[in-house]
């Protein structure tokens, strides 16, 4: 039998919805993926495979696989989630109705970016706290509301029921890492 690593049905709640949610999310994307076609959606994919990878390892995590340390876990989503933000929101970033809007979603990213930089780059990440890591996914939150604000501003598109929910996958995720960085730290 598998034992979890989380106790308190409010952390078990938490990993549970952000996988769930995550799950969801990345299905529904690699549905518009085949949808829309590779040669238009290729980048959706690419993105869709780091959050897999996070998603695994929040599961592996969860369930207190051998196969994985709580520094491993750390490393490798803290890497994943900021590959997220430098592919989607910096060197790709699409384009938004208004360069205020724009600029302050670049700058918002490349501090989420400089954030989780300083948190695996930590040699001792345990003495992180936890306003540090809510802030990381509160900045992460912040700007999948300014994007969502953006896809507002623009007329709709049969693209815009995916944009909406690729918006909100990598928050979903962050919260389920924050919420397991949090335990760690609790520890």
């Amino acid at each position: 039998m598998m034992k979890t690593r989380f106790k308190k049905g409010a952390k078990v709640f938490d990993i549970v919805i952000t996988a769930v949610a995550g799950m969801f999310s990345v299905g529904m994307m690699l549905y518009g993926v085949f949808y829309f076609g590779l040669g238009e959606a290729w980048p959706e994919l690419v993105l869709n495979l780091f959050y897999i990878a996070c998603l695994v390892m929040i599961w592996m995590y969860f369930f207190n696989s051998r196969h994985i340390t709580t520094q491993q876990f750390n490393y490798w989503c803290s890497i994943l989630v900021g590959m997220t933000v430098l592919l989607r929101d910096i060197l790709f970033a699409p384009p938004l109705a208004y360069y205020a809007l724009h600029l302050v979603c670049l700058t918002l990213s490349v501090l989420l970016l400089c954030m989780l930089t300083f948190f695996y780059a930590r040699k001792n990440w345990k003495s992180y706290t936890k306003h540090n890591l809510w802030a990381i996914c509160v900045i992460d939150m912040i700007i999948a509301a300014l994007y969502n604000l953006d896809i507002y501003l623009e007329p709709t598109s049969e693209y815009t029921n995916y944009m909406m929910t690729e918006i909100w996958i990598r928050p979903t995720i962050t919260y389920g890492l924050v919420a397991c960085f949090v335990t760690e730290v609790e520890n």
